[in-house]
């Protein structure tokens, strides 16, 4: 009875460590996919997203860019998008 305990608190413990690291896998993946879609709208190459760029080709960024850009500077950057992203989608 003793070793299945144990056995239980071993398959618990393996089990409540694995979320954390599915959700980093998670956040990692999307992290990887803003950054990807992100090279594709900026057609300037400048590292900035305006909402002209972000409108055909993103269009979440698009309909919620003034929250995004909340200091008006006319543009959002990838780690903008992300931090978002973590926060929210």
């Amino acid at each position: 009875m003793r070793l299945l305990s144990k056995l239980m608190f071993v398959i618990a413990l393996s089990a409540s460590m694995a979320i954390p690291f599915v959700a980093h896998a998670d956040e990692a993946s999307r992290n990887k996919e803003i950054a990807e879609r992100f090279a594709k709208c900026d057609t300037n190459r400048n590292g900035k997203l305006t909402k002209e760029e972000a409108k055909g080709c993103m269009p979440r960024i698009y309909n919620n860019f003034s929250y995004i850009d909340s200091s008006n500077k006319g543009y959002v950057t990838v780690a903008e998008i992300q931090a978002i992203a973590d926060r929210q989608w």
